[in-house]
């Protein structure tokens, strides 16, 4: 037999940070949940699985209108007319506290209870299915104490929304150990709500899928579920099932050996070939580029975030594809000359060294520094503040942060000059 295992999928969830960026794809951003979702369903009928299991957060919260829950009914449609049953748990997101709208589901979706713990039974292939969905976002509770011992003979299967003994990234709802688990002597442990793919343990296996799509710059990398090959004995194999639409990537350009924009420009060219070379042709690719290292480039650089942008922006469109898009360029480069080298000069420059070094500790000219700024940033909007540091440090009043962060850059432009 055969399942796939897939959780959250956050259906219509807009995807963060984007915005502020007019060159963002929109059309396909609005989607891209449910053509994840959409691709995942293809899979399933493909590969003509027994059933699927949903572990949590289905949704993103209550829908906006009834729309999403259409879609989701007429995908599982599609999953009803190949006969394919699938067992649904809700999570933190799809709470019954969190839901204001419900609609009647096809009849081969069957849902996890929040009120205890139940379980489903597949007879023709001796499974049995134990869960318990979320009755309030914030659980707390231990829900994996509640669940039934295992049907013997059976293979049997754990659905749990839980973040285990913590997790850094996500709220530590339905807490539980590994030991609290593998106690249940089920074969399979089906988990959600940590987005990313984990395997935690092959015997029992404790796995967590990820999400199916990744929604910003911190879910970067492949995304998708579960499939799982299985008999009477016991869990025969596990395998990625990928079906993400757009792959966000964090893209690392060492420019210690560059001396100019231009040569910067020409690393993150050959930077993209490499990343477009090793993904597939159906995924679209959502990159931050991040200049580092200590450069001669470095002083060049400063000021220019602007011009760099389209510099790269330049080289995406150069790849001759419509499936590259540049979310952000980052400057994070060294100057080669240092601090002490500057201070052994005797010239305007090092006398702006000194004035800068002492900026941050004279309270009368960070206070004019920040009248004069603040009003500006106040009236940006707050997506575009809180994706570029300097004026999100702006904003809390972190002026000398800023005065500290732009010196060396400032000082190294200034040298490169002169």
């Amino acid at each position: 037999m055969k399942f796939i295992h897939a959780a959250d999928i956050h259906l219509d969830s807009p995807l963060s940070g984007l915005s502020a960026y007019k060159d963002a794809p929109a059309d396909l951003l609005r989607t891209v949940t449910r053509d994840a979702f959409t691709r995942l369903v293809d899979e399933a009928i493909e590969a003509a699985v027994d059933f699927m299991v949903i572990a949590g957060d289905l949704y993103d919260g209550s829908w906006k209108d009834y729309n999403t829950g259409h879609f989701f009914c007429r995908e599982m449609g599609r999953l009803n007319k190949a006969g394919i049953p699938v067992y649904l748990l809700f999570g933190n997101h799809d709470a019954d506290s969190e839901m204001t709208k419900r609609l009647t589901l096809p009849p081969n979706v069957h849902q996890f209870e929040s009120r205890k713990a139940n379980t489903f039974l597949i007879n023709e292939l001796k499974v049995a299915l134990h869960g318990r969905s979320y009755k309030d976002a914030a659980t707390f509770e231990n829900l994996a104490a509640s669940y039934p011992a295992p049907v013997a003979g059976w293979l049997n299967i754990g659905v749990l929304h839980t973040a285990l003994e913590g997790n850094s990234e996500h709220a530590n709802y339905a807490p539980c150990s590994l030991a609290e688990l593998n106690a249940k002597s089920y074969q399979y442990w089906a988990l959600g709500h940590v987005h990313e793919h984990a395997i935690l343990q092959k015997s029992p296996w404790v796995v967590f899928p990820g999400n199916l799509q990744g929604r910003h710059i911190r879910e970067t990398g492949e995304r998708g579920a579960i499939l799982v090959t299985a008999d009477e004995t016991g869990i025969q194999s596990v395998e990625r099932l990928l079906v993400d639409v757009l792959r966000w990537h964090v893209v690392d350009v060492d420019a210690s050996d560059a001396n100019t924009l231009e040569e910067v420009v020409r690393l993150v060219g050959r930077a993209f070939e490499q990343l477009i070379a090793k993904t597939p042709d159906k995924i679209y690719l959502s990159v931050r580029v991040c200049i580092k290292g200590k450069t001669a480039a470095h002083g060049e650089l400063f000021g220019l975030e602007s011009q760099l942008r389209e510099e790269v922006l330049g080289q995406a469109a150069g790849q001759g594809i419509d499936r590259l898009w540049v979310e952000k360029v980052r400057i994070e480069t060294e100057p080669i000359i240092d601090a002490a080298h500057i201070a052994e000069r005797s010239d305007a420059i090092a006398d702006l060294q000194r004035f800068l070094d002492e900026a941050p500790e004279d309270e009368a000219l960070i206070a004019s520094l920040l009248e004069d700024l603040l009003p500006l940033v106040n009236k940006m909007p707050i997506e575009l503040i809180k994706s570029v540091p300097e004026l999100d440090a702006i904003r809390s009043g972190n002026i000398g942060g800023i005065v500290k962060s732009v010196t060396p850059s400032l000082l190294a432009y200034l040298a490169k000059l002169n």
